[in-house]
């Protein structure tokens, strides 16, 4: 497992995202585990490298 650290776009707070590098293209909606709104999660792994991570708000 990855782990990688972030920041809820909703409410800031700083959290850990555990990403497992066997699919290498990743796209995922989760609540935010601090507020609960929704984000989506786009995520890129090659060589069991993140080479990519974006967290985006989702409006409710």
């Amino acid at each position: 497992m990855i782990e990688h650290y972030f920041d809820c776009p909703h409410c800031w707070e700083n959290q850990l995202k555990m990403i497992d590098p066997s699919v290498p293209n990743q796209n995922f909606i989760e609540d935010c585990e601090v507020c609960c709104n929704p984000l989506e999660f786009d995520i890129i792994i090659q060589d069991n490298t993140l080479l990519s991570f974006s967290v985006i708000p989702i409006g409710q």
